[in-house]
């Protein structure tokens, strides 16, 4: 008998109908406001069959289709049959009888843990708990590098303000790869740059398998003005002046995932800030970044990003609070308050993989040490 659950961590799916080979679902929005497309379940008792599954009436099937892992979501395969914007087909290999099925690849708690136990014997790098959520599980903190009270630069990444932007984190892999490689570029920057990396800035809705965009009553990207409502926000807000100490924060790049499917959904980019000054830093960073190369690495041209006043990144998606990176631009001596949107599944049509993100993440930490250094 075929059975359909979201009891895991990162799940979340609705089911309206299961009959002999069709199921009908849709995503659980919870307290979002309006619809999103974020959704994950467990597929069992399928094995050798081939399922007609559909969305009513949402359309929250990506640019790939689905993606599917048949090992708990440690390693993740883009579905291979016909599928549209709210339905696809699904044929389930006779030795694979249970699978996670989710709109791209997963990244939750247990991914994070896996890739740090895997680095415990590299060093260089300590664990630290940000705050506690609501509902009682740790907030971590990555410390990397330099001491941050000697440091010649202080940098902040964080990822998942919206929790339900799974591919930020593989790239923040990269990204720490980078920093503790033993090459000239990690090298440098362990010497030159105190690093604080915060993986989840949403945890609790990364565990759940929340929306997180646009969580009423204002979702965590729009929770720096005023009195934080999250915990976690109130404490980035209260840590990272006190991290930079005197001499501040250089760069803080906060890494985001866009929406379904378009344009500047098949791409990678930055989001423009309205500021000139800051503006030209970030087509610095970019174009130093774009020289970059590492193998299998997801593609970044400077030319795709967005500048301020163009398509989504006008003043009136700002409306409801601010955002993370609008917050840090405060910060004292801050150069490069940034953000990246790494598309869920294609760019440049280029499939996106796991690895093409952590790839990508090697290039930040290229072009990082490159933009420090001059």
């Amino acid at each position: 008998m075929i059975c359909i659950d979201r009891d895991f961590p990162g799940g979340n799916i609705l089911v309206e109908s299961i009959g002999d080979d069709a199921v009908i679902l849709h995503p659980d929005m919870r307290d979002t406001e309006g619809g999103w497309f974020y959704w994950a379940f467990r597929l069992r008792g399928a094995a050798g069959r081939t399922l007609d599954v559909r969305f009513a009436p949402n359309t929250p099937i990506g640019m790939m289709g689905p993606a599917i892992s048949a090992d708990g979501g440690v390693t993740w395969r883009w579905g291979n049959e016909s599928f549209t914007n709210d339905s696809f087909k699904l044929t389930v290999p006779a030795d694979e009888d249970e699978l996670l099925v989710a709109f791209a690849p997963l990244y939750t708690q247990s991914h994070l843990d896996r890739f740090l136990a895997a680095r415990a014997s590299v060093g260089g790098w300590q664990r630290h708990v940000l705050c506690r959520t609501r509902k009682g599980r740790d907030v971590e903190w990555l410390a990397l590098g330099a001491p941050a009270t000697t440091a010649a630069h202080r940098v902040v990444f964080t990822a998942r303000h919206h929790c339900c932007e799974m591919i930020a984190n593989y790239a923040m892999e990269g990204i720490i790869d980078g920093v503790l490689a033993d090459d000239a570029t990690g090298d440098w920057l362990r010497r030159q740059v105190a690093f604080c990396f915060i993986p989840f800035a949403d945890k609790d809705g990364v565990e759940d398998g929340d929306q997180g965009k646009n969580r009423r009553p204002r979702d965590h990207n729009r929770d720096y003005i005023g009195e934080s409502m999250h915990v976690e926000t109130a404490a980035i807000r209260e840590f990272l002046p006190r991290w930079g100490g005197p001499n501040g924060v250089t760069a803080a790049i906060d890494l985001h995932c866009p929406w379904i499917r378009g344009h500047y959904e098949s791409m990678i980019y930055q989001v423009g800030r309205e500021d000139p000054g800051v503006w030209g830093e970030q087509q610095r960073f970019g174009a130093l970044l774009e020289k970059t190369s590492w193998p299998g690495s997801l593609p970044y041209e400077t030319a795709d990003d967005l500048p301020f006043g163009q398509a989504w990144n006008k003043a009136t998606n700002y409306s409801g609070g601010m955002s993370f990176s609008r917050w840090s631009a405060s910060l004292p001596g801050m150069r490069l308050p940034t953000s990246f949107e790494i598309s869920y599944s294609l760019v440049k049509n280029v499939p996106v993989t796991t690895d093409g993100a952590r790839a990508f993440g090697r290039r930040v930490a290229q072009a990082l040490a490159a933009y420090l250094s001059s």
